[in-house]
């Protein structure tokens, strides 16, 4: 972390608003201009869009560069609020994501949601339980005045975890909801898209600190980075949505109705860690950090690989570009109410 603490930024206050015009924008795109999804959905390498690839590389890239491995060794420290994060990113949060999502979209929603298109909703869903926030996580901690360098050792063993955990959990929760999981796509996604960026990260990190030193690294270097993401991120749902058109034009309510349990899930998983912190009586700079990572999503993680294993035009990549659609108001919401709850905690 920088040791300049900054709040939330112009382009991440209103990525509700970004998203939203990345929608207009994308469906204008599909519908007037058709040739360009067209040629762009020839560029493709066992089921990975190439262009989409180096969009999200340009996402995740800059948030692998924020994570700090050599934060692990003081995981001993103070265990508990590590075990919370641990427990409920891995062994809850993805289980009552399939749970709540299967049962609005299957049992709630199924006047309204073909069998088809919620069974693609519910493997975007899943791919967003499955991949814990990692680096937005950094600003709610700031926003309710965490303890940064414990937020940035839960950070650093949530991205290990992700390494081993995430393609299993997705297969065995896309598996028992019935969708079929191609391994090999899923394992190069992960591949792609979390241990080639991370390992870059951290090959960038260990050069640039030896060179500059780490408050170079901290206070110049990383904010270079700081607009790409956010330009990588909308870029991607403008191409999204240039395939989503035709599925968005037909099922308008649907942005809604895949809304709703993403929403519920959220604000459970919160208040699961955050009232755990409160059992355990750890202190609020340790409490609220943990429920914003479990609460919060490696949205660009889902995306790419809801984009690689279902395809541009899936009901799953638009479930996922819902999580993005929800993820700012929510968690703006839930850093409320842990700076408003900050007196129940020691």
């Amino acid at each position: 972390m920088s040791k300049k603490k900054e709040g939330i930024g112009f382009f991440e206050r209103y990525l509700t608003l970004w998203v939203a015009l990345c929608i207009i924008a994308g469906i204008a795109v599909g519908q007037w201009f058709p040739a360009l999804p067209n040629v762009l959905g020839r560029w493709e390498y066992a089921n990975v869009s190439i262009p989409i690839a180096l969009l999200i590389w340009l996402m995740i890239y800059p948030m692998m560069l924020k994570v700090d491995f050599q934060s692990v060794k003081n995981v001993g420290k103070r265990p508990k609020g590590i075990l919370v994060t641990c427990v409920t990113n891995w062994l809850i949060k993805p289980f009552t994501m399939f749970a709540i999502a299967w049962v609005f979209f299957f049992v709630f929603f199924k006047s309204w949601i073909p069998a088809d298109l919620a069974d693609q909703y519910l493997a975007g869903a899943v791919l967003l339980g499955a991949a814990p926030c990692t680096a937005m996580v950094f600003v709610w901690s700031y926003l309710t005045k965490g303890d940064a360098a414990y937020t940035l050792v839960q950070v650093a063993v949530n991205d290990l975890i992700i390494l081993v955990a995430f393609a299993p959990i997705v297969a065995l929760l896309l598996g028992v909801g019935g969708v079929a999981i191609p391994w090999a796509t899923l394992l190069l996604s992960v591949l792609l898209f979390v241990v080639i960026p991370l390992a870059a990260g951290i090959v960038t990190r260990i050069c640039v600190v030896r060179k500059r030193g780490i408050d170079y690294f901290n206070n110049v270097f990383i904010h270079k980075f700081d607009k790409v993401t956010i330009i990588g991120l909308l870029l991607t749902l403008v191409i999204l949505f240039s395939f989503q058109g035709e599925t968005i034009l037909a099922n308008p309510l649907h942005i809604l109705l895949i809304a709703v349990p993403l929403i519920v899930q959220t604000i459970l998983i919160f208040f699961v860690a955050y009232g755990w912190c409160r059992y355990l009586k750890l202190p609020h700079d340790v409490a609220a950090p943990a429920g914003m990572i479990g609460a919060s999503n490696f949205f660009e993680l889902a995306v790419a690989v809801a984009i690689s294993l279902f395809g541009l035009q899936s009901g799953a990549a638009l479930a996922t570009v819902v999580g993005v659609l929800v993820e700012v108001p929510v968690m703006l919401l839930l850093v409320r109410i842990a700076n408003n709850t900050r007196q129940y905690f020691k």
